[in-house]
């Protein structure tokens, strides 16, 4: 008896040499690796996008500025590509939709159109590489090829390796061997207009699923300073290349403008990687430390996407093995007080506070408000991760995960454990005149510069004269640095003395 791809191959017989290109984390038409290899190739090419149920069903809520960002970037992306066929004399063009999960939508969809491949970039998420198994699994019973592609990186699985032969797991001497092996040929982007005439009708009249059709409501997201699809991050790049210079200096300071805000269209294929590393690099080797630094983050990207793909226990566990005998405290008062940032430390309240307000926590907050769960409130890591994991617009799991690991000295490259950062110097230092604070605690705006970083230092004069009532307009600590910063280091001090 003939498989269901073999009959649909009879059905759809003017349909010879076709593929299917299956659009994920790479929501552009443009520089698009899977896209350019299927219109060069085949004569004519699908493309979709699935709203997984797999994963959509296990958000803990309908209402997710994520979802509503792919949602809106797909209908961008379903007129951009009408618009691309358009310009090259293509009969059609545009995006197939479905919702369900993704595994039996693909593949139904690749037998239904009788199409020859399955063409998509590469994922190096643990579950995202079992899922895509499943698909070249069920892909080859029906006779139908599979290949998926490099585009969400640079530099990727074995193209960085140190002189034994072994990936990195430090970072410098693997920024040194990743810029050595940048080169040209690594930044061009993909020609994907030039063969764009291979884009093929629609099937059938396709209606893009509403938001509420796929199970979510609507959130702040059109409040907040976040365009969607790739005219938003073109946007926020055209806003960001003049700042690009001043760059290494302004990017630390939460209460200025000095980061290109493009973390969300990096992680959702907006924006292609290349692009932004070809800008960095022509700046970078005329001597922009401005330029250098920004290459660098993209750098730590393409690191902790590296340490994902050969680490992959990183996902539950430490990535250096003695760290998982660290006895963490459960604190559920102390959790608590984090989450609703009521820590009594403005600084970790405010960037707590962005981060509910927006889905957006500036770089080196997440830097201090990890260090600030591990440190000074003694909480595991893993817990602070997936806390992150559900807030952050920009949520990427190998960096969310190298960053709390390093927080917490539990990772590769991590900040050694005896290093601990002091919440009320980083405050002083890059929020110095509380501007970032204020945005945030506004319960603070008459409190003086001097005193904006720790109010619990206050007089109560001085309390008084502000009109600030500790513990009723703002909390009260609820540990003290100091001897917070003693306990750790016993905690690691007891680790250490069991080897």
């Amino acid at each position: 008896m003939r498989n269901a791809a073999a009959l649909n191959k009879e059905v759809h017989s003017d349909m010879v040499n076709s593929a299917l290109v299956w659009i994920r984390r790479d929501l552009r038409c443009y520089d698009h690796a899977a896209l350019y290899h299927a219109l060069r190739r085949f004569q004519r090419v699908y493309c979709a996008f699935v709203f997984d149920t797999d994963i959509l069903n296990a958000l803990p809520t309908r209402s997710d500025r994520r979802v509503e960002f792919i949602h809106a970037s797909v209908c961008e992306l379903h007129g951009e590509l009408g618009a691309l066929a358009a310009r090259s004399g293509a009969p059609g063009g545009g995006l197939i939709v479905r919702h369900g999960p993704a595994v039996e939508c693909i593949v139904q969809l690749a037998c239904s159109l009788g199409v020859q491949e399955v063409l998509t970039n590469r994922d190096y998420e643990p579950a995202s590489i079992a899922r895509d198994r499943c698909v070249a699994e069920a892909l080859r019973v029906e006779g139908i090829a599979f290949s998926d592609y490099k585009d969400q990186v640079l530099l990727e699985h074995e193209e960085v390796l140190n002189q034994q032969g072994k990936p990195y797991s430090v970072f410098t001497p693997y920024k040194r061997a990743w810029l050595q092996k940048l080169d040209a040929f690594q930044l061009t982007p993909y020609p994907v207009e030039r063969y764009a005439r291979h884009l093929a009708p629609l099937p059938t009249k396709e209606e893009i699923p509403g938001l509420n059709e796929v199970g979510f409501t609507t959130t702040n997201l059109h409040s907040l300073p976040l365009p969607t699809g790739t005219r938003g991050a073109c946007q926020l790049l055209e806003d960001f290349l003049p700042r690009m210079a001043g760059y290494k200096e302004a990017r630390d300071f939460p209460g200025r403008k000095g980061v290109s805000y493009l973390s969300v269209h990096l992680r959702f294929g907006t924006v292609s990687i290349r692009h932004l590393a070809r800008l960095a690099m022509q700046q970078a080797v005329v001597g922009c430390e401005g330029a250098q630094t920004w290459l660098s983050e993209l750098a730590w990207r393409d690191f902790y996407f590296m340490i994902l793909r050969h680490h992959p226990h990183v996902v539950t566990h430490c990535f250096r093995a003695e760290y998982d005998r660290v006895q963490w405290d459960e604190a559920p008062e102390l959790w608590q007080a984090w989450c609703e940032a009521s820590t009594g430390y403005p600084l970790v309240d405010a960037a707590m506070r962005q981060l509910l307000q927006t889905g957006y926590m500036h770089n080196r907050l997440r830097m201090v408000v990890a260090s600030f769960l591990t440190k000074d409130l003694g909480i595991d890591w893993r817990r602070g991760e997936y806390f992150f994991a559900q807030h952050l617009n920009d949520y990427d799991l190998a960096a969310n995960n190298g960053g709390w690991q390093w927080a917490a000295s539990t990772g590769c490259d991590a900040q050694p454990w005896f290093r601990i950062f002091n919440p009320v110097t980083q405050s002083q230092r890059f929020d110095p005149d509380g501007k970032f604070i204020r945005r945030y605690l506004p319960e603070l705006a008459q409190v003086p510069d001097q005193h904006i970083h720790f109010p619990a230092a206050m007089k109560p004069l001085e309390l008084q004269a502000c009109g600030l009532q500790l513990g009723l307009d703002y909390p009260l600590p609820v540990v003290q640095h100091a001897s917070a910063r003693e306990r750790t280091l016993m905690r690691f001090h007891f680790m250490r003395s069991q080897d």
